[in-house]
């Protein structure tokens, strides 16, 4: 049987390890001139005019942009149920009520509808993940969120370089957290970055991730060791210099994939809106599980399924959201699967999960 294809990879060069061994041999590992240069040098690339913050993940980066907009104890946010856990966590972590919605079914992301009905006198923002890599719908929640006054956030971590109508994700919002783990379309390593609508939202990310003081021992407010190192930096300010091809090879290799791909549907991106393929998510309506040991097994092609179980089911979130019905998110969680698209696959590569899909998908019809 030919090789495993995995569902993600890392891509890891000699220049990142070069960056590493430069940053050892400086003597300076912790956070310093590195990191500042990867923040300037990220919103420069991604959200032009808008300040950046490292953090040592994306999860750090939600919860504490999140605290520095004033989220806590008795303020609800509302966030979709069909998303990685950090995004409802990090609400919960600012002693906020994380408060889950349904999705609209093209491109997984929060249903504008069903925020507006959701909004309460307690509603502080609003917080869309632009899964997958495709932006949320932005046009109606930046809307929706001025017309009720509440604040609008971004959850972009699977998102770099999406954009919808002209405007990157990250530059909606109070404040955009980007993921830098290692399976994401750029990494550090491990790491987050925050953007931020102000200087001073800025600001007070940068209190909250070093115990709360900009001046050595001059601590202003209660915060937190979420520091990104020099090192992880180092790593970082080389991808940078290549997502952009990256993301062109993925989106390429999403346009092969949705040419020739049969008996699944495939993934709907939105007029107006450039998706990055940080997944390539089709719905395979029928039996969704065999679906994906079917083409391991008998293909030796890997998927993953993000994600099996919605927010709201879960036993750490669930008790925020007692006898919820969120039928699209339900039916999503039933039927994604992501096929690989990253960068480091050949043609032959992509012959074969077309091959694979198009066969598993007959075998079921």
């Amino acid at each position: 049987m030919s090789d495993f294809i995995p569902p993600a990879r890392p891509i890891i060069g000699d220049e990142e390890r070069e960056a590493v061994d430069r940053v050892l041999r400086s003597g300076m590992v912790a956070q310093g001139p590195e990191v500042a240069a990867f923040e300037q040098e990220f919103s420069q690339h991604f959200v032009p005019g808008r300040p950046s913050v490292a953090v040592n993940s994306g999860t750090a980066g939600l919860h504490l942009g999140l605290l520095a907009a004033g989220v806590g104890a008795g303020d609800e946010v509302i966030v979709p149920s069909f998303t990685f856990a950090a995004t409802g966590n990090s609400v919960a972590l600012t002693g906020g009520t994380p408060v889950f919605v349904d999705i609209e079914p093209e491109t997984f992301s929060l249903d504008p509808e069903a925020v507006a009905a959701a909004i309460t006198p307690k509603t502080k923002g609003i917080l869309p993940v632009h899964l997958y890599g495709h932006p949320a719908r932005m046009r109606e929640l930046e809307r929706l969120a001025a017309d009720r006054g509440v604040a609008l956030y971004e959850d972009a971590a699977q998102a770099h370089g999406a954009s919808l109508d002209g405007r990157p994700v990250g530059s909606f919002g109070e404040f955009a957290m980007f993921s830098l783990y290692p399976t994401k379309n750029m990494t550090s390593g491990e790491g987050g970055m925050v953007t931020a609508a102000t200087d001073e939202l800025a600001r007070r990310v940068r209190l909250l991730r070093n115990q709360g003081m900009e001046r050595q021992y001059e601590n202003e407010v209660i915060g937190f060791n979420a520091r990104m190192t020099d090192i992880h930096a180092a790593i970082g300010r080389v991808q940078l210099t290549k997502v952009d091809a990256w993301t062109k090879t993925r989106q390429q290799n999403a346009a092969f994939l949705d040419a020739n791909l049969e008996g699944v549907v495939v993934p709907s991106v939105a007029e107006g809106a450039v998706h990055v393929y940080h997944q390539y998510t089709i719905r395979v309506p029928d039996d969704r599980d065999g679906f994906v040991k079917a083409l391991k097994e008998e293909h030796n092609v890997g998927a993953g399924v993000y994600y099996p179980i919605p927010n709201h089911r879960l036993p750490s979130l669930a008790p925020y959201a007692p006898g919820l019905d969120l039928p699209e998110t339900e039916r999503a969680a039933r039927e994604v699967v992501s096929l690989p698209v990253h960068p480091s696959l050949s043609r032959g590569d992509l012959e074969r999960i077309v091959g694979a899909v198009n066969a598993t998908a007959k075998a079921g019809a």
